[in-house]
């Protein structure tokens, strides 16, 4: 799906939630992934109302080194029954937040990100 700019704006409490959340693993990479979300801002999103979006960090923030480009986490996003409804996915790209991605098994799109405690991590 191609991205639709937006005028930048920043991360809203449920992204900054969804995106801790992914990150709190504790893997490497993730403290420094952790430093930029007070400097992320949503740059497009993925189609009129999708709450996946692409982000961007804005000069101020420590670069995440060593890190591949891709997924860098990702959970199970499940309803409240625990039923699986979906997956999230934090994207980086040069050692930078760039994406959350919210793949849904339902037949309607969510309009919003899952709450935090939705998510599984592996």
């Amino acid at each position: 799906m191609s991205s639709r700019p937006i005028q930048p704006r920043t991360l809203t409490y449920l992204e900054v939630g969804v995106v801790t959340k992914l990150l709190s693993s504790g893997a490497a990479g993730t403290a420094e992934y952790l430093a930029q979300v007070p400097y992320c801002q949503v740059i497009a999103t993925w189609g009129i109302g999708s709450p996946s979006v692409d982000l961007a960090v804005r000069p101020g923030a420590v670069h995440a080194s060593g890190s591949r480009d891709g997924i860098f986490a990702s959970g199970a996003v499940t309803a409240r029954d625990g039923s699986p409804i979906g997956e999230i996915m934090l994207w980086v790209e040069n050692g930078w937040l760039s994406g959350i991605e919210y793949a849904w098994y339902t037949d309607e799109r969510p309009d919003a990100l899952p709450e935090p405690d939705q998510i599984e991590l592996p």
